[in-house]
């Protein structure tokens, strides 16, 4: 039921958002000249997936979790898209595709390695990862990865259609800020 409501909102998304998509993709290519970000994550039963999002940082940037990415490396576009959120919405085609859902745990990079040991021991896994959840909304990132992973068991063990339409209001709303790139010293 749930992946049937991943699918439509995800199709309803991006066709109803394409004109914002395509605006924020051409202020993309004029910030950095080159508007999405690529990404190969850890998916379902721990399959590699290519996650898409608007591009936040420049180019030459290192492939690492976000609280650990140089805050300097943002521009300034990226820091607006960042803070509405708006760089997530491309992942309404990892969504469609069925790499993602759009309530579950975030999906990691392949060298957290804490991070997926404590969610392989919680059987996070079993589960698509997806663009918003119950970590999100309470604001806890991948810098805790016990406690991240403790969250996403604790959502996908209670998640029903009515827990699945809350995270994604709430997310709707403003709630939580998500994975932050910690600030510069000084």
């Amino acid at each position: 039921m749930l992946r049937l409501f991943d699918f439509l909102l995800a199709a309803c998304g991006l066709l109803v958002g394409l004109p914002i998509l395509l605006l924020i993709g051409l202020l993309g290519l004029l910030d950095t000249g080159s508007p999405l970000f690529f990404q190969t994550r850890v998916g379902r039963h721990q399959l590699a997936f290519r996650l898409i999002k608007f591009r936040t940082m420049k180019p030459d940037t290192a492939s690492v979790a976000t609280h650990l990415a140089d805050p300097k490396a943002v521009t300034a576009l990226g820091h607006f898209l960042r803070r509405s959120k708006l760089d997530e919405l491309p992942q309404l085609w990892n969504v469609l595709l069925g790499h993602m859902s759009l309530v579950g745990p975030r999906p990691c990079l392949f060298n957290q390695a804490e991070l997926i040991e404590e969610r392989q021991r919680r059987r996070v896994f079993d589960h698509r990862p997806g663009i918003t959840g119950l970590a999100q909304v309470k604001g806890i990132d991948m810098s805790t990865p016990e406690l991240l992973a403790q969250t996403d068991a604790q959502m996908l063990q209670g998640l029903t259609v009515a827990a699945y339409f809350k995270y994604l209001l709430l997310t709707l709303s403003g709630r939580g800020a998500g994975d932050r790139i910690a600030r510069p010293p000084g």
